[in-house]
């Protein structure tokens, strides 16, 4: 995929006053909700905005009116617009107009097709008839203005042969890929746990409660909500495929070597330091915790160069869970790696669910906190899982994972996910670690409770200057220079 080149022609110099966001709170029940599999470099700003064009056209297509539209528009705001670029926002709105989804469009095929569009100055709209699309025209990036609702927002608009606009929609991402209408973020307002469900639950109390009560760990929950809505083989399948995709980028991401696209000159290091890791000449004891960042970082450089990943939760966290999940695999035998696999992404996912109801995975609401932090308090839940421990036991990896997370702001230098992003998973998955074993040493009992650290984290994320949440305005990203 094609990310941009950072330029110090592109700094903004603007002055934005924030309203307080609304947050959705819609509880996302299922393991789908939060593992996604798509592209790189952002599932917000690359998978949500691809997603939402795909939801636009399909709008479209229901009212009849896809096959007599001439021209489209996107007006891109907030953090979208502000980090869009380096997170190939734009690229991934073309793509979506071109009828790609993120989970089956081909990322080695993405620039060539982008490219074609440029140069052109035409798009095959649904890949069903031609279209002009002038980019500098179309697609418009609102540097400073954001929408109410969300620091994520696009509105999509649609018009025919007459100049008459068919379909303007707004939609906004929320993080992780996922994307909801504008009425429908006033809907989410509402929480709604679905009624079907054998075991509803809202807050890490009520998983303690059902845990308590029916002698059910985080994953059997997590199984059994998900079995009631859909056959158990194909949950299982499809849980199994997520972990195959995981286990797919970690493993192109050790075989890559080079320089990471975005002009940043930041060189792949995961094959290096994997390569030192697993030598014989390496034994100075800490070479287990090097081997799960070198995984770590490979999956990241490969969400970095726009290739394939799943969000777990969010793309900019890609490599945490299945960093900390393959460097256990490692020393278990293979017969009980699918067994491993279920258990571990079952829990975390469950883990997840909290987050997304109860706080945000977007960076643009929560600095990093809301990635990096999430995905490690995930993957220390996963792990205390399949270490044996009690649903206490992993309750408290999972709060002690975000606890010291909190705080932590989103900088990317130049708008790109190469720099802290790709060090940050290593950092969350070994913290993760730590976490799960710190939580195994003890019985459970624990002052702080996940309920609470999960309420912190949104304090603190709503508390956060909006430079310090993915604009690329404050920290890091002002402070290395660049040219």
């Amino acid at each position: 995929m094609p990310v941009a080149e950072a330029s110090c022609s592109e700094t903004y110099s603007i002055v934005i006053t924030i309203v307080t966001v609304t947050r959705a709170t819609s509880m996302q029940f299922s393991i789908f909700e939060v593992f996604r599999i798509g592209i790189g470099p952002s599932s917000s700003h690359t998978v949500g905005p691809m997603s939402a064009v795909g939801r636009f056209l399909a709008e479209l297509r229901a009212l009849g009116a896809l096959s007599g539209i001439v021209r489209v528009e996107a007006d891109v705001y907030g953090s979208l617009a502000l980090t869009g670029i380096g997170h190939a926002t734009d690229t991934a709105i073309i793509l979506g107009f071109l009828g790609h989804t993120p989970e089956r469009v081909d990322p080695d095929g993405v620039a060539s097709e982008v490219a074609l569009v440029r140069e052109t100055a035409t798009l095959q709209l649904a890949g069903e008839h031609r279209i002009a699309f002038l980019p500098g025209r179309d697609l418009r990036l609102h540097h400073g203005t954001f929408l109410p609702e969300h620091p994520n927002g696009l509105t999509l608009s649609a018009r025919d042969t007459d100049g008459n606009t068919v379909l303007t929609r707004t939609y906004f991402s929320i993080g992780g890929g996922a994307v909801l209408r504008s009425d429908e973020m006033r809907e989410a307002e509402t929480p709604h746990i679905p009624s079907d469900l054998p075991h509803p639950f809202s807050n890490g109390d009520d998983l303690l409660r059902i845990g308590a009560a029916e002698s059910l760990s985080i994953a059997d929950v997590i199984w059994q909500n998900e079995i009631a809505r859909s056959p158990a083989t194909q949950v299982r399948q499809r849980i199994l495929e997520i972990w195959q995709v995981m286990e797919a980028s970690i493993a192109r991401g050790l075989a890559t070597e080079g320089e990471l696209p975005g002009g940043l000159r930041v060189r792949r290091r995961a094959a290096a330091l994997y390569r030192r890791a697993t030598s014989a000449i390496e034994q100075d004891g800490y070479r287990e915790l090097d081997v799960v960042s070198a995984y770590a970082m490979a999956v990241n450089e490969q969400n970095a160069s726009g290739g394939r990943v799943v969000t777990a939760p969010t793309n900019g966290s890609a490599g945490v869970i299945p960093a900390v999940l393959k460097g256990h695999l490692r020393n278990r035998p293979a017969g009980e790696h699918e067994g491993i696999v279920l258990r571990f992404l079952l829990t975390a996912a469950g883990i997840g669910m909290l987050y997304k109801e109860n706080a945000s995975i977007s960076a643009a609401e929560m600095g990093c906190q809301g990635e990096i932090g999430v995905s490690s308090s995930m993957a220390a839940a996963g792990l205390a899982a399949v270490l044996g421990g009690s649903v206490a036991q992993v309750e408290n990896a999972a709060e002690i994972a975000m606890e010291h997370h909190l705080g932590m702001t989103c900088d990317p230098i130049g708008g790109l996910v190469q720099v802290p992003c790709i060090e940050r998973n290593t950092m969350g998955a070994i913290k993760a670690i730590n976490a799960a074993r710190l939580a195994m040493s003890n019985d459970g009992e624990h002052l702080v409770s996940l309920d609470a650290v999960i309420e912190t984290m949104r304090q603190t994320g709503q508390d956060l200057k909006s430079k310090y949440r993915e604009t690329s305005l404050g920290g890091l990203a002002v402070n290395v220079v660049l040219c």
